[in-house]
């Protein structure tokens, strides 16, 4: 196994995710067979429990593991399905040490960092790097490993120690380090900063690493006084100095990589020449130079509660951006804190309530993701509502769906104190209920997670025209709340269709609106498995009746002309 480590240092937020991505992008074009594995060196077991204000959006795999953001980047990026084990924490580490210390599997020797902990990590990498995530059998060429935070955190020396290690054992041709760093330019000056990546490389050779490439982040390209520079001081020959400026969209990072030969050094590094192709990279150049080129966009407005941060619905605005490429549009996605739409924003903030309904209606299409809690609940059900009145189109992802039952029981059933459990626990009607199975003692890892068959229940609906009139799909849940089975006939007879659901047809998994140009919700998220090039077909459905090109696509598809 040859391993390619990405580290970080200055500052974080540098985009490691996204270049140690592109690096197994440019190896897997040059006929590589590419796996990874994200270190984030806090103590949480995974992300299951993390705020996404603070972290971003959690991600789902397909064996239900709730990870960091950046394993959905490997995914779309590698097109490759990871493992819950491809994410390493802290507290899975000491929580694998600690039980065999209970167990007394260390025959009563005193359980230390060095080497219990340090065993451990290195053991962990070599047998999850082994694992194949393409389809493929036997192990991959080349793993390449993310090491979250930067060089210096106190939490990530335990996992430098054991790479230490790992680098020793498997010996120079086995192992290649690449260090993303800052190159800032200060504004009187004007000049390019080395000194920074300096110290930075310095921490890390003082930890017993040394880099062989620096992949230095800038906003303009780097001079070539600025590599000599870097070079001399860094102890890293100029062509092994990458440069990944800013690019118009991050499609064109591989692309980057390619012009200035990265993938030679690293494959000369690594001994690979011998076996590896010339990179092809056609469709990569032909989507970035598509989009780029693009000129129409479609109006999306985005329902939620943690809009102030993007990375909160990282894969959702990545859904929406393969499925507008694929309809030859741009996304113009417009958030909404759903709070804003509430009656109660009118008096207290009049001018954002003012906006929010301004942008809401503006908007081609309404979207309303995932969540947990009941704040901005009101502002989603009245953003449903409006959609479902107005032959708007809309997607409901998770709570989304929800929603959109609990709207259709007050409005079109009457039944004004519908609620769901999450929000009300004595609600006297409960259309949305607690799954039984669920654990209200313990957050972390006790809902309905992973990849779950949804059966679908005729033909004659569009979420079974847009997945190819299968009879089911597999799509990735996380969720802890469903639709209550008492009330399905109810709705049923008022005109929302249960066009999904689960094997044993109590739990209710997409809902339709017949005649509605497009109303769907979904229990699951598809956005999780959506890919470049290949879009999840309800968000490309969705997209495609935002633009009233619906109709046409499902008349081509059925004619088999697509």
């Amino acid at each position: 196994m040859k391993y390619v480590l990405v580290t970080g240092g200055v500052v974080s937020g540098l985009g490691k995710g996204v270049t140690a991505s592109s690096i197994g992008v440019v190896l897997k074009a040059c006929g590589l067979r590419v796996t990874s594995i994200k270190i984030d060196p806090y103590l949480n077991t995974d992300a299951g429990t993390m705020s996404p204000f603070e972290h971003g959006e959690v991600f789902v795999l397909d064996d239900g593991g709730e990870v960091d953001l950046d394993l959905g980047n490997y995914e779309r990026f590698l097109d490759v399905t990871l493992t819950k084990d491809n994410n390493i924490t802290t507290g899975k580490i000491y929580q694998s040490v600690l039980e065999k210390e209970r167990k007394g599997d260390y025959l009563g020797k005193t359980v230390q960092v060095v080497p219990h902990i340090t065993d451990a990590i290195r053991n962990w990498i070599e047998t999850v790097s082994v694992i194949p995530v393409d389809g493929k059998e036997g192990p991959a060429d080349v793993c390449v490993i993310e090491l979250g935070g930067t060089v210096g955190d106190i939490e990530s020396m335990p996992f430098i120690e054991a790479l230490r290690q790992l680098f020793f054992s498997v010996g120079q041709d086995n192992f290649c380090l690449i260090h993303v760093s800052l190159i800032p330019v200060l504004g009187v000056v004007g000049e390019q900063k080395t000194k920074p990546t300096q110290h930075s490389v310095r921490e890390l050779r003082a930890l017993g690493l040394t880099p062989h490439f620096l992949a230095c982040r800038s906003a303009q390209p780097l001079l070539e006084n600025t590599k000599q520079k870097l070079s001399q001081f860094c102890h890293v020959p100029v062509f092994n100095i990458l440069n990944i400026h800013d690019v118009p969209n991050i499609w064109h990072i591989p692309l980057l990589l390619r012009r200035q030969h990265a993938h030679d050094a690293i494959l000369k590094h690594l001994n690979l020449l011998s076996v590896a192709t010339a990179p092809d990279l056609r469709e990569w150049t032909k989507r970035a130079e598509t989009f780029d080129n693009l000129q129409n966009s479609v109006r999306i407005a985005m329902v939620g509660k943690y809009v102030g941060s993007a990375d909160s619905y990282l894969s959702v605005v990545k859904a929406l951006l393969h499925a507008c490429i694929a309809c030859s549009l741009k996304p113009s996605i417009d958030w909404i804190a759903a709070s804003d739409l509430e009656d109660e924003s009118a008096e207290l903030t009049p001018e954002a309530h003012a906006a929010a309904w301004k942008t809401l209606k503006e908007a081609a299409c309404v979207l309303v993701p995932g969540g947990f809690g009941d704040r901005g609940v009101k502002g989603m059900i009245l953003a449903a509502k409006y959609a479902r009145e107005n032959k708007v189109p809309y997607l409901g992802i998770c709570l989304g769906m929800q929603i959109a039952v609990i709207e259709f029981a007050r409005s079109v059933l009457g039944l004004q104190t519908a609620n769901s459990t999450e929000f009300d626990a004595d609600t006297e009607i409960p259309v949305v209920i607690f799954m039984p199975e669920g654990s209200k003692t313990y957050m972390g890892s006790t809902m309905r997670l992973g990849s779950r068959r949804t059966l679908l229940q005729t033909p004659d609906c569009i979420t079974a025209k847009l997945y190819h009139n299968t009879d089911y799909v597999d799509e990735r849940h996380r969720h802890r709340y469903e639709v209550n089975p008492e009330l399905v006939g109810s709705l049923e007879e008022a005109g929302l269709q249960f066009v999904g659901k689960d094997g044993s047809g109590k739990r209710m998994e997409i809902l339709e609106i017949p005649k509605h140009p497009f109303y769907v919700g979904v229990q699951f998220h598809p956005e999780f498995k959506s890919r470049p090039g290949r879009p999840s077909a309800l968000f490309l459905g969705f997209i495609l009746a935002a633009t009233g090109q619906l109709e046409a696509y499902l008349s081509k598809q059925q004619n088999g002309s697509l």
